[in-house]
C-alpha cells in the first residue's frame, strides 16, 4: 500500500514539473545582437536539398565574426560542445520544453548547466563544423521535445515537422508584439 502511495507521489511530481514548463511564457529575441529581420532569409527553413544536411532546419543569421550571440529565451544550457556539422555548438532547453540549437561558433560564453536570462551573451558568431567554406554565420533552430504530430505532411522529411519549429516565425512574431 505504501508502496503504491509513494509512486502516485513521484507521478504527480513529474507531472507537476511537465506542467510548469508548458506554462513558462516564452518570448523571444533574435538571438544575435544587433541583428534585424533583415539578417537572414526567411524562405530557407526547410529548404531541400541542403548539402550534407539533406533539410535545412533552421536558419541562418548572417552577422561578422565575433558578433555576440545572445539567449533568444531564458532556460538552461543542457550542451556545450563540439558536433561535426554544427561545430562549435549550444543547447539551451527554453520554455514549452523547446530546445534552442545555436551552431557555427566562435567561441563560447556560457558554460554547461548554466541558467541563461533572455539577451544574455552566450557565445560568439563563427565558422566552424560544415561553415567553414561559408560567411560567418548563426545557425538557429528551434526542437521541440513533445512531438506535434498534426504538423507531419508529405514532403521529404515531413515526419521530422513535428519536432522541428519555423525560428524565424516565431521571432518575427515576437518582433510585432
Amino acid at each position: 500500500m505504501k508502496k503504491r502511495k509513494n509512486t502516485k507521489i513521484v507521478l504527480l511530481v513529474i507531472l507537476f514539473f511537465l506542467l510548469i514548463g508548458f506554462l513558462l511564457p516564452e518570448s523571444m529575441v533574435i538571438p544575435v545582437q544587433n541583428a534585424t529581420k533583415d539578417s537572414w532569409n526567411h524562405k530557407t527553413f526547410w529548404a531541400h536539398p541542403w548539402g550534407r544536411s539533406v533539410v535545412h532546419a533552421g536558419i541562418d543569421i548572417f552577422a561578422s565574426k565575433g558578433q555576440p550571440v545572445i539567449s533568444a529565451t531564458h532556460g538552461i544550457v543542457l550542451f556545450k560542445g563540439i558536433l561535426k556539422k554544427g561545430g562549435n555548438v549550444l543547447i539551451i532547453l527554453g520554455p514549452k520544453w523547446r530546445l534552442h540549437y545555436y551552431a557555427h561558433l566562435n567561441e563560447f560564453r556560457t558554460g554547461i548547466l548554466k541558467i541563461v536570462s533572455q539577451g544574455d551573451i552566450i557565445a560568439t558568431v563563427g565558422k566552424t563544423g560544415n561553415a567553414i567554406n561559408t560567411p560567418a554565420h548563426l545557425h538557429y533552430s528551434i526542437v521541440t521535445i513533445f512531438p506535434y504530430p498534426w504538423r507531419w505532411d508529405k514532403d521529404k522529411r515531413g515526419w521530422l515537422k513535428m519536432l522541428f519549429l519555423d525560428p524565424g516565425k516565431k521571432l518575427l512574431k515576437n518582433l510585432k508584439n
